[in-house]
């Protein structure tokens, strides 16, 4: 998987919230996703995802030796993960840490544009020093391994309520997350370009009308 620059440009002009209204145009399932904290809130994330689903840990019915986040990870990304997202889902562990820093690391190697998660992340000074932006629930302190375990890589997925298939496009920024269909991926990065201009030219002329009755209403 590369990146397309295309998208990552277009990308570049929106928010999260003018995703929300392109994909609000076009379908009426729930695609935003909210309360997500990150070490670098001001770096977007955006690429195609790879999932990792995680389960309750159980070394008898899950040993470690097969069930471990490198074995997982290895698989999400077989095709290089270059320019993907890691989407961590913890299936009702939210307080939990998914990964840390050093486990991380991975997507530093292999290029990935960074991981989004409906639980907690270790480490945020370190993960601050990579390049790719990381959005999860919070900081975690101790260790997750004892409480749930990575079991499923490149599934669909659910988040916060939202639906991920692999492939399908996540973007996050400092207000949220959104998730668009890979499938139209484009044609929503054009709509929210489009929202953009669209409100751009409704507040020039909003303020344009202010300014013809003499001022704002916080100025008189």
């Amino acid at each position: 998987m590369t990146e397309d620059p295309e998208l990552r440009a277009l990308a570049r002009q929106v928010g999260t919230a003018d995703i929300v209204d392109a994909m609000g145009r076009l379908h009426r399932h729930r695609c935003h996703i909210l309360d997500l904290v990150s070490p670098t809130p001001g770096r977007l994330l955006f690429g195609p995802a790879v999932t990792i689903s995680y389960f309750p840990s159980c070394e008898v019915a899950l040993p470690p030796d097969r069930y471990n986040f490198g074995n997982l990870f290895d698989e999400a990304v077989s095709d290089g993960g270059m320019g993907s997202v890691l989407v961590l889902a913890s299936n009702g562990h939210p307080d939990a840490s998914m990964a840390g820093g050093t486990k991380l690391s991975r997507l530093a190697r292999h290029n990935l544009a960074g991981v989004l998660t409906d639980a907690r992340l270790r480490d945020f000074a370190e993960l601050s020093t990579y390049g790719f932006a990381a959005y999860c629930r919070g900081e975690a302190v101790h260790w997750g391994g004892d409480v749930v375990t990575p079991f499923e890589a490149n599934r669909p997925v659910v988040v916060n309520g939202v639906a991920i298939r692999p492939g399908d496009y996540v973007f996050a920024d400092a207000s949220g997350a959104a998730v668009i269909p890979h499938a139209q991926v484009r044609t929503v990065l054009h709509e929210a370009v489009s929202v953009v201009s669209d409100d751009a030219a409704t507040v020039k002329a909003l303020l344009a009308g202010d300014q013809a009755r003499g001022g704002s209403a916080s100025e008189r």
